[in-house]
């Protein structure tokens, strides 16, 4: 990953990430196991999809997840997301649960998140990339700085945004917004929307609802949370 495929808006903030040792050791290593002949999810050309469709200046919301899916043709660089066609991952049919309690919203038969993220909703995971059917192979790789500086960036600006940490990775991260939280930000923390720990708090969390409601108080709109 070079500077010049950064999108325009998140470039400044985050090129000269990209020349610190940790990710010049990140790009060597996806090189080395592409190399190898091992696959890597997304793809070359997707994985920094969440980044390009939404920009820096139009995020609304923040919504962290661990890491890309490790199945065949699901990843495509948007966290919880999948392509048109793929089967809706056990976490997103939890989302969409819901989201279906929270606003009455009946729930998507695909799994496809763009349009979430066309209205300045940020789908980041932790880590950008995994190898196939191995995942968290890539958690600790050098992804953790590059998608902290992003968060930092988002944290860092005036516009009052919603953060919606889900899970301990993504919570991790809330040290980032932190301090901010009492200001122009609303940070709303949860347990992962996995089968594992959706029934421990993630259902009835109602954050779609909560974001829409911070979002309109502050003069930013909503977001229409239909796929």
């Amino acid at each position: 990953m070079t500077t010049s495929n950064l999108p325009e808006t998140w470039r400044p903030t985050l090129a000269p990430v990209l020349q610190t040792p940790p990710l010049r050791a990140l790009g060597d290593f996806l090189n080395a196991e592409e190399s190898s002949g091992k696959t890597i999810y997304p793809p070359r050309g997707q994985r920094l999809a969440a980044l390009e469709i939404t920009a820096l200046s139009d995020v609304r919301v923040v919504i962290l997840g661990q890491d890309p899916y490790h199945g065949p043709g699901q990843a495509h660089g948007i966290a919880f997301s999948v392509q048109d066609g793929v089967k809706v991952p056990p976490s997103l049919v939890n989302i969409y649960k819901e989201l279906e309690t929270d606003l009455g919203i009946p729930r998507a038969r695909h799994g496809n998140l763009t349009r979430w993220a066309q209205q300045g909703v940020l789908l980041l995971n932790n880590a950008l990339t995994v190898e196939a059917a191995n995942a968290g192979s890539h958690q600790g790789r050098g992804w953790e700085q590059f998608t902290d500086a992003a968060v930092a960036a988002v944290a860092a600006r005036p516009d009052p945004t919603v953060f919606m940490l889900w899970g301990s990775h993504a919570q991790k991260k809330a040290a980032r917004v932190a301090g901010l939280s009492d200001g122009p930000h609303l940070v709303l923390k949860a347990p992962h929307p996995s089968p594992l720990s959706a029934y421990h708090g993630f259902f009835g969390s109602r954050p779609f609802s909560q974001a829409n409601a911070f979002l309109e108080a502050h003069g930013r709109g909503t977001i229409d949370w239909r796929v």
